[in-house]
């Protein structure tokens, strides 16, 4: 089985959606692939509550999916995560690729970065969208492969 890791600050909201959403897809196409969520800067999380963010929740049930991982806490980024990983994407060029150069540099040339700003920067609507988009183009280019 392959990995997909998705990296946030916190993996409450951008990531733990990409990972539900990215997870749904790839079971109803059959697909060798999994995802996992882990967060890059989980300390900056600590007025997040609960496990998973509601508006992330509320986006996987209007799209019809149902989050396997809801109940799981956010966890933080380990080196052997990242190894473990396939393929490896930051929800923001912007937030994240400085994070990774700072904490897991090994790994920052094998991060893929999509342009996904946190609450405050893009409504959670748009934002959601945005991984909507990339999560189906992921998809549909592990399904053509």
């Amino acid at each position: 089985m392959n990995t997909v890791l998705f990296l946030c600050t916190g993996n409450y909201y951008r990531s733990r959606f990409a990972e539900e959403l990215f997870n749904h897809g790839a079971a109803t196409a059959g697909l060798g692939w999994t995802a996992r969520s882990r967060a890059l800067a989980i300390e900056r999380g600590a007025d997040n509550v609960g496990a998973v963010s509601p508006l992330a929740l509320r986006a996987l049930q209007t799209r019809g999916v149902v989050p396997r991982g809801r109940g799981r806490m956010p966890l933080a980024c380990t080196p052997a995560d990242l190894d473990a990983a396939d393929m490896i994407v930051a929800l923001s060029e912007v937030e994240h690729r400085r994070l990774m150069q700072e904490r897991f540099a090994r790994w920052e040339s094998r991060t893929v970065y999509w342009q996904v700003e946190d609450i405050g920067f893009t409504p959670a609507d748009v934002a959601l969208a945005l991984i909507e988009r990339q999560v189906e183009a992921m998809l549909a280019a592990l399904r053509s492969a």
